[in-house]
């Protein structure tokens, strides 16, 4: 195999790189011209499905297969782009949009005209400012140009881009909960079917694409499929953007070919563990995607391999690293929380799902566990999510995967904590537990016992948020 070049980085560390002319001058908006004068748009729906590029988005779904769901007789064509990037942790499409807008504008283009979409709406972070600030220049640049307006490159084809901000929901960058939002509406992911390629934004046929996705594709529009897939490892060919963070001595964002190991990625683009410690555990593609444990670093960070060690997937490609002094019980703490947060509650299932893990994490937290927690936690990420079939997006899946490889890998651990760290304060009283089963009772309830204070402030129910 070749030596690897990175083709979405190459331009981070030039001057000015998110400037049309440096982009320009480095071969920029050329396989456009290609795909839009020399092309089809079936064409470049074949060329994008024989590279097999799948999204970088999370689910991995294969990008040209998407594009081909699109109905043959649909009179237009809307595409979304999704760059709400809100996976803690994940930080690559802010970089490739505040560093290099152009080639993200050039790939919308090209996958515009595959599609035969001719308005496409660039979904962004609310907190994105910069970004926003960037991508607004650049499309006015590109416009400027005939890069976007009508007639572009003489070809015949049209094409808007219109940036959108997001409002600072999590769910939002869920597909349906993208286009709910974008129409203004609360972001609620909808029922499926039907599927945004037959009734998406404004009741269109709509393909959403992820911001590296998209990005890939000038690429292999310019050098070809055997290029692509060349890179990479079967069924994951091409380059990737890994994001690494949390305790390593340098937390950074690279570019390399799908496979690498976590443990390469740790120790030569972290330069290892920071303070001299050792790795407990790493989060491999945001805290959606469950847990690898230290003896499991030697795994292969592509679609397909990682789900082995029981993760969920690849997700974002977000490698979060979890030191052998950090709890698990914090880490599990932290997860529920935010999960918890950022339901929508649409799904009974996943609303109070969450909100139960939050409060029993909560509990064991502050010293109030017990060891029936563990078995009762393990019930209700069993029972959460797409794969079990009982919510409508997979926000539930999420929030279930780091409980369930922590107590698949780390159970010993959390037991060790629930025995040593008991607070009275936080115990389950006999009434509560009484309450729990159904079981009848006589004991007298207080105003005392229930709601109030305790000496640090937090209430005294195990079970308040």
């Amino acid at each position: 195999m070749a030596a690897f070049e990175p083709v979405l980085s190459r331009n981070w560390n030039v001057a000015q790189s998110h400037t049309l002319p440096v982009y320009e001058s480095r071969g920029g908006y050329q396989a456009a011209r290609k795909a839009l004068t020399q092309m089809d748009p079936d064409g470049v729906v074949n060329l994008i499905k024989d590279s097999e590029l799948r999204g970088r988005g999370g689910a991995g779904f294969p990008c040209g297969l998407k594009w081909s769901f699109l109905p043959k007789d649909r009179k237009e064509t809307l595409m979304c782009i999704n760059a709400d990037e809100s996976e803690p942790a994940t930080f690559n499409n802010r970089i490739l949009m505040e560093k290099d807008p152009h080639q993200l504008i050039e790939g919308i283009i090209i996958g515009c005209f595959a599609t035969k979409a001719t308005a496409a709406y660039l979904y962004v972070r609310f907190e994105y400012i910069k970004a926003y600030q960037i991508l607004e220049r650049a499309i006015d640049e590109a416009r400027a140009k005939g890069y976007l307006g009508k007639n572009i490159f003489g070809s015949g084809f049209d094409l808007e881009i219109w940036v959108h901000r997001g409002a600072g929901a999590y769910i939002c960058g869920e597909e349906t909960g993208l286009i709910e939002s974008l129409e203004g509406k609360r972001g609620w992911p909808r029922i499926k079917p039907p599927f945004p390629a037959v009734e998406g934004a404004f009741k269109k046929p709509t393909v959403v694409n992820n911001v590296e996705t998209l990005a890939c594709v000038p690429h292999i529009v310019e050098r070809g499929a055997d290029w692509f897939k060349s890179m990479g490892t079967p069924k994951s060919y091409g380059p990737k953007l890994y994001c690494i963070s949390g305790h390593v001595n340098k937390q950074t964002c690279v570019e390399l070919p799908l496979g690498i190991t976590c443990r390469e990625l740790i120790e030569v683009h972290g330069q290892g563990v920071w303070k001299g410690r050792k790795a407990k555990a790493v989060v491999p593609g945001g805290i959606s995607m469950g847990l690898l444990s230290a003896d499991e670093l030697d795994t292969p960070l592509d679609f397909e391999a990682i789900r082995k060690p029981g993760c969920l997937g690849l997700g974002t490609a977000a490698v979060t690293v979890i030191d052998d002094q950090t709890s698990i019980v914090d880490y599990l703490y932290n997860c529920a929380r935010f999960f918890a947060h950022e339901s929508c509650g649409q799904c009974t299932p996943c609303r109070e799902g969450t909100a139960w893990i939050y409060k029993t994490m909560k509990r064991i937290k502050l010293g109030g566990g017990r060891m029936e927690d563990l078995t009762v936690l393990g019930g209700i990420q069993a029972n959460l999510g797409i794969t079990p079939g009982t919510t409508i997006c997979g926000l539930a899946d999420g929030a279930a995967w780091p409980i369930k490889n922590a107590l698949a890998k780390f159970r010993p651990e959390l037991e060790e904590y629930i025995k040593t760290h008991q607070d009275p304060r936080y115990a389950v009283t006999p009434l509560q537990t009484a309450i729990t089963m159904g079981s009848p009772t006589t004991a007298a309830v207080t105003p005392v016992s229930i709601g109030m204070s305790s000496p640090t402030g937090a209430l005294r129910s195990p079970h308040s948020s």
